[in-house]
């Protein structure tokens, strides 16, 4: 078997890898082609990762301050791609910031700034849309979240692990500043649950946990070792007016105000005493945008927790309920994703990122359910309306 650089494992088509092969065949006794018998296939990261001393300045060599970045988000019609495209070219300018996914993107998402097809499995792609684009800021979204990974163990693995990688080696090659996304699921039941600290027992029981673990400690890897400008926030649960739940665990705090306002009922998948922490959208994107725009000596490390409030499906209910009198909640929990959340922290303690580089959440549980009632209440009179 052919070991060489591209990804097909076959000779030709390349010759300055070709000629590496060669080159490392006759150093150690191998055919002249450069196949390697019972080697593994290795990827060279380019010249730049292997050669970044430890000390290097962490900021893109193709970025500087006087710069826009040029900005790319794989997996951005989830639930946060969207949105934090929107912030991003307000920032940045509209055609500095390319939205990509796998799928058909909807007229209104086509038509409000760049949009190309990306799939994280393919390495190639990945290279030819960053060099093509001039890549420089790399937000990667791209993953199966927990109840739906548990649902496809082999899919979630290939997404977030093999995903993950190429998204690494990519960064890594090209010297973009990346940000991967975290998670409460990154923590066990073993793990300090109230609060949990940003250092602690992480040993989590979802394959959505797991490779976030494995993102953490391969970003942080990749910082210490090639001088990747790596950056990571474990987000709590994550409410969006605009966006339909996605099979994530706290996704019932999203879902609760859409069926308060259609028909004043809601049947929730969790007990009523199970607190997690949650945040509303508009703090989580600007926390996103701020750990990004953070300088590099101000981060003491790679891997940030970020909180806003923390509340029971029983807590929310009851704020509901100020605002829909006739608002019913009833309970049939769902037994996976019960033990996912019984698993995960009460609470965050995010210090460090307050301390760091200043991070101040604006939305606590009134704001955050005045806000979303606002929302769909409007939507619900239009289409009354109509």
């Amino acid at each position: 078997m052919c070991a060489r650089l591209s990804r097909k494992g076959t000779c030709g088509e390349m010759p300055v890898a070709r000629l590496l092969w060669q080159v490392a065949g006759q150093m150690l006794g191998s055919p002249a082609c450069g196949c390697w018998i019972a080697t593994p296939p290795l990827r060279f990261l380019g010249t730049s990762p292997r050669q970044i001393p430890a000390d290097a300045n962490f900021h893109s060599a193709l970025f500087s301050e006087t710069d826009q970045p040029r900005v790319l988000i794989t997996g951005g019609l989830g639930q946060l791609g969207v949105g934090l495209a929107n912030l991003l070219r307000k920032r940045f300018g509209k055609d500095n910031v390319i939205l990509s996914d796998i799928r058909k993107p909807p007229d209104h998402i086509f038509h409000s700034g760049p949009f190309i097809y990306s799939d994280i499995l393919d390495y190639k792609n990945l290279r030819e849309i960053v060099v093509n684009n001039r890549i420089t800021w790399l937000f990667h979204y791209s993953a199966l979240l927990s109840a739906v990974g548990e649902a496809n163990v082999s899919l979630a693995r290939a997404v977030n692990i093999t995903g993950l990688h190429n998204i690494l080696d990519v960064a890594a090659e090209h010297n973009l500043r990346l940000f991967v996304p975290s998670t409460i699921g990154a923590f066990g039941p073993t793990s300090p649950r109230n609060p949990t600290p940003d250092l602690c027992v992480q040993r989590p029981r979802t394959i959505y946990g797991v490779s976030k673990v494995h993102a953490e400690l391969m970003g942080e890897y990749y910082h210490h070792r090639y001088g990747l400008d790596f950056r990571c926030l474990r987000y709590p649960g994550i409410i969006s007016a605009d966006s339909q739940p996605g099979g994530g665990t706290t996704d019932y705090a999203v879902q609760i105000f859409h069926n308060a306002l259609k028909n004043g009922k809601f049947e929730c998948n969790l007990k009523p005493s199970t607190r997690l922490p949650m945040m509303y959208i508009d703090d989580c994107l600007r926390a996103t945008l701020e750990v990004m725009e953070a300088l590099p000596e101000s981060l003491s490390m790679r891997t940030y927790n970020i909180n806003a409030m923390s509340f029971t499906p029983e807590d929310l209910a009851q704020e509901v309920l100020k605002h829909v009198p006739e608002f019913q909640i009833t309970y049939n929990v769902d037994s996976v994703r019960q033990a996912i959340a019984d698993s995960w922290p009460m609470n965050f303690d995010d210090s460090n990122a307050r301390k760091d580089w200043g991070w101040k959440h604006d939305f606590d549980l009134p704001e955050l359910v005045t806000t979303m009632l606002n929302f769909h209440g409007s939507d619900t009179r239009v289409a009354q309306a109509n």
